[in-house]
């Protein structure tokens, strides 16, 4: 049924009988204060009905709002700082300081606070291939370890500093390998590479004022291109063949050298030791032939027949048989030596002959000597 037929109560959709004082939409500034009515409410405050000359919130409820307010927000501005950590502070967008580890407090909406790990060691890598100084191509892979030095250059200064650390390792990378050989990149100049890489990449992030600490650069991997890789690994070879070779020959010169050496030095301490044993020996004789000398000048007679006695002793005690040649005579006599000395003597052996015994065996001789003379003479004196 329409709302303005007859019987319809006369009412409309707003609300409104006909002829009421109410017509049209509700307004909204009703709507308002029936909300400002519950809030009221809720905060202690009289409602709009009872209350018709209060048009908003009480004191105490602004005030309530104001504290809870300042409370969340005071306590929104509190954070930590790690020990491993250091905070960047924006007032209003522009550097105001850096904060060590520890709790703080800034204003929120005001302060903007960035926190930095400076103490954590980061790691870059990269790879590619390059130009060598022989114009040979090589494949070099190479890590970065490196740490925040400076948290405000690091979050200030550069607007990526990472990727400026990945643009300046592969600038510094191939400016050290475009200027060594291919040759020592891939074998012993690696470690020398890493380190004026390292070199060379700090200044390109000090002048760029980033803030990045270089730890250590390692060059991991250099291979050259996979077209000529068989042909690498054969010089590689021949390489090591190289190297052992002359390991081998250096083992065996320290083996030999050294013996050689000693072998000299064992001549020259017998050449040395001979001289000294015959200018000692000859020493001694000489001080002999005097000391003799003055005992003869003092007693030839006696001296003579000692010096007779000591060379007959000598000359006897390398034998046991003697042949003498009987003056006059045309034959001659053999003395065994071993069968005219006494039985102790001979036990002994022909070179424990004493003086005495050499005495004795001297007038043997002469006796004998003396009566074949005799024999002779008588002899010849018969044949007249």
């Amino acid at each position: 049924m329409a709302w303005n037929e007859p019987g319809g109560n006369n009412q409309d959709p707003w609300g409104g009988r006909k002829g009421g004082g109410n017509q049209g939409p509700p307004d909204l500034d009703e709507a308002f204060k029936k909300m400002q009515d519950k809030l009221n409410g809720m905060f202690g405050g009289g409602k709009s009905g009872s209350n018709k000359g209060s048009g908003g919130l009480s004191p105490s409820s602004i005030v309530v709002l104001l504290f809870i307010f300042a409370l969340i927000y005071g306590a929104s501005g509190f954070y930590q700082v790690n020990e491993q950590e250091r905070a960047v502070v924006l007032r209003f967008g522009l550097y105001s300081q850096t904060k060590g580890p520890g709790l703080h407090w800034n204003p929120p909406l005001v302060d903007n606070v960035t926190r930095v790990n400076v103490t954590r060691v980061r790691l870059h890598g990269t790879k590619g291939e390059m130009l060598t100084e022989d114009l040979n191509i090589v494949e070099v892979n190479l890590s970065v370890q490196y740490s925040i030095a400076d948290a405000q250059n690091f979050v200030l200064k550069v607007r990526d500093p990472e990727r400026s650390l990945a643009q300046a390792s592969d600038s510094a990378l191939r400016h050290i390998v475009g200027s060594t050989e291919m040759h020592s990149v891939l074998t012993e100049g690696r470690e020398q590479i890493a380190v004026e890489v390292a070199t060379r990449l700090q200044s390109y992030l000090d002048n760029y004022n980033t803030g990045i600490q270089i730890e250590k650069v390692n060059v991991e991997e250099t291979n050259p291109p996979d077209a000529v890789q068989e042909a690498f690994d054969d010089v590689n070879k021949a390489r090591e063949d190289e190297e052992r070779s002359k390991n081998e020959a250096e083992a065996y010169a320290n083996g030999i050298i050294p013996e050689a050496r000693g072998k000299a030095q064992r001549m020259l301490e017998e050449a040395s030791a001979y001289q000294a044993q015959v200018v000692a020996q000859s020493k001694g004789e000489a001080q002999r032939f005097t000391k003799l000398l003055k005992e003869y000048k003092k007693a030839p007679e006696v001296t003579r027949e000692r010096l007779y006695l000591d060379a007959v002793q000598q000359v006897m005690s390398s034998t046991s048989k003697v042949m003498v040649d009987i003056e006059g005579g045309n034959n001659m006599m053999y003395l065994p030596l071993d069968k005219l000395v006494s039985p102790a003597q001979t036990t002994a052996g022909v070179q424990g002959l004493t003086p005495e015994a050499l005495r004795d065996l001297s007038n043997r001789l002469a006796d004998y000597q003396g009566r074949n003379t005799q024999t002779r003479t008588t002899r010849r004196r018969e044949v007249r």
